[in-house]
């Protein structure tokens, strides 16, 4: 099912031509406040999940889905997004994005109860789908690869303040009397406003007209698949056994649905959402496989960090939301550094590479963690994964950028964010619930040492440990303390498959301009008047 709309090819006599550095940090500036809400909206949850799980009765599994249900809706929409910009206005599309953002964040500020919550962050997440892929979209038009390692870099530091400020942000709002955890929901509608405005001032992008069919068929398809896939992640295991038939009906009808998707934008869409032919390229095939495992291995293992901090190390959200600083703090020197030197360069493989080493590195380190291990050491192992992080994960977004045509760079630049948000909706959904059925194990055994019987209910639930006698407490604490080194062990692997697959990536040096050689626009004019002028005739 496809729907053709008219869009706008920009004519050569219409292109306002290179922007300068300083009307890029105007407009940057406007792009940089919506990627920190999009990124604040799951760093300053990290730290008020257990008070809203305590609050609203929740259990394991809905400390899990209220970072799934974002991920979830984040993933599907991204591609949707991406395609939406190389068709459409740019601006117009973030601040949509932006008012998708705030309604999803009232309406969980407002919240009864865990389902309407994970509603709401859900739909929050449709919002912060399109400011990731949307931002990265933007600057690739304004800036040239060559110098886009630089802005790149910005990107980072501001991945880096969002990711530090935000729990340090939570936690004090959770522990400040009067406001609590629903304020946290809150604090980024002001900063999505400014951003809105900003954009509005300072961001003026050439207009494209182009005859377009927007692929709505493809997009219900991916969006289906991916969202049935990662439900019986979320899911089995807890709910329903691995092996049962609800998981079997689960797999089948995703993997049908994703099937079907493939089908219609290699065979049928004329305008895919996800365009086959990008697959051509080496490098695109390659990033997007790497992608998918750095999500699986950034996103899977350490969302539960905060968790960890609170339950094992018994900190306040204030304080868990400190220890983050450590990991982001590693992430931000590298970003920027890495942006500065490729800028000047142009060589950015070696930047990948390293990355992941220092990954898996960090992640093997971590994963030999529990509830006894110093904070100093946990600190230190965090910062070299966070290094690490700064230096891959953008990267491969701008070795994608370089290889796409101009008239692709939307939806390369989304594949790519696209595949990393599954990665991470997998990796959160399946080690979630690994975690769940480890902790569970464990409480059970030490509960039953201490002559407690278990009636299944107290090893699935979060507690509030200040209400527990201090040997069940323990107990708790080294569940979750033990438990969480092992996430990090099986993370492990999926960073050395990333590794393999940018060990394979052929480095092409940045180009110095915006677009690649294409066939000129003026036959694409002459075809759009052609056949507004047949149209007419009939």
């Amino acid at each position: 099912m496809t729907s053709t709309l008219p869009s706008e090819v920009r004519a050569p006599a219409g292109d306002p031509g290179p922007m300068s550095h300083r009307e890029i940090l105007e407009a940057l500036s406007g792009l940089l406040l919506a990627m920190f809400v999009a990124m604040l909206s799951s760093t300053v949850v990290s730290n008020a999940l257990p008070s809203i799980v305590s609050d609203l009765n929740g259990s394991q599994s809905g400390y899990t889905w209220v970072v799934v249900a974002t991920l979830l809706t984040m993933t599907a929409s991204t591609p949707i997004w991406g395609k939406l910009a190389d068709l459409f206005d740019k601006k117009l599309l973030v601040q949509s994005a932006l008012v998708i953002y705030v309604i999803g964040s009232l309406i969980a500020a407002l919240a009864p109860s865990m389902g309407v919550l994970i509603g709401a962050r859900a739909f929050q997440g449709l919002g912060v789908g399109g400011l990731t892929a949307l931002v990265q979209v933007v600057i690739a038009s304004m800036v040239a690869p060559r110098e886009r390692g630089r802005y790149s870099g910005y990107i980072g530091a501001v991945f880096a303040i969002a990711t530090v400020s935000g729990p340090l942000i939570g936690g004090l709002l959770v522990d400040v009397p009067g406001l609590g955890w629903r304020s946290c929901f809150y604090v980024g509608i002001p900063i999505a406003a400014i951003a809105f405005v900003v954009l509005q001032k300072t961001l003026h992008l050439p207009v494209v007209r182009r005859q377009v069919s927007i692929d709505y068929l493809g997009a219900g398809l991916i969006a289906g698949g991916v969202s049935t896939l990662l439900i019986w992640v979320s899911l089995a295991g807890n709910d329903f056994g691995w092996t049962s038939g609800t998981s079997y009906l689960l797999v089948a009808l995703g993997v049908l649905l994703l099937a079907a998707a493939v089908y219609v934008e290699a065979k049928v869409a004329v305008e895919p959402i996800i365009p086959v032919h990008l697959f051509a390229d080496r490098t695109t095939s390659l990033a997007v496989t790497a992608s998918i495992f750095v999500g699986v291995a950034m996103f899977g293992a350490t969302v539960y960090l905060s968790q960890y901090f609170q339950i094992a190390r018994g900190m306040t959200p204030t304080h868990a939301g400190l220890m983050s600083i450590a990991m982001v703090g590693g992430l931000l020197v590298s970003s920027i550094v890495s942006g500065r030197v490729i800028t000047a360069t142009g060589r950015w493989k070696g930047f990948l590479v390293g990355g992941m080493v220092l990954v898996i590195a960090g992640l093997v380190l971590l994963s030999t963690i529990d509830e006894r291990t110093p904070l100093v050491v946990v600190g230190l192992f965090m910062a070299v994964v966070g290094v690490g992080l700064g230096s891959t994960m953008q990267n491969l977004v701008l070795a994608v950028q370089n290889n796409a045509a101009e008239s692709d760079i939307g939806s390369a630049s989304a594949v790519v964010t696209f595949f990393r948000s599954m990665g991470g909706s997998i990796g959160v959904s399946a080690l979630g619930a690994l975690l769940s059925a480890q902790v569970a194990d464990k409480v059970s055994t030490g509960l039953a040492h201490l002559g407690i019987r278990d009636t299944g209910h107290q090893s699935h639930e979060i507690p509030d440990l200040s209400s527990l006698p201090a040997p069940v407490r323990e107990v708790f604490e080294h569940a979750f303390g033990s438990a969480t080194g092992e996430l990090f062990l099986v993370a492990t692997p999926f960073a050395v498959l990333a590794l393999v697959a940018v060990l394979f990536i052929k480095e092409v040096p940045l180009r110095t301009t915006v677009s690649v050689p294409e066939p000129l626009l003026e036959p694409v004019v002459d075809e759009v008047v052609e056949a507004e002028v047949v149209r007419v005739a009939r």
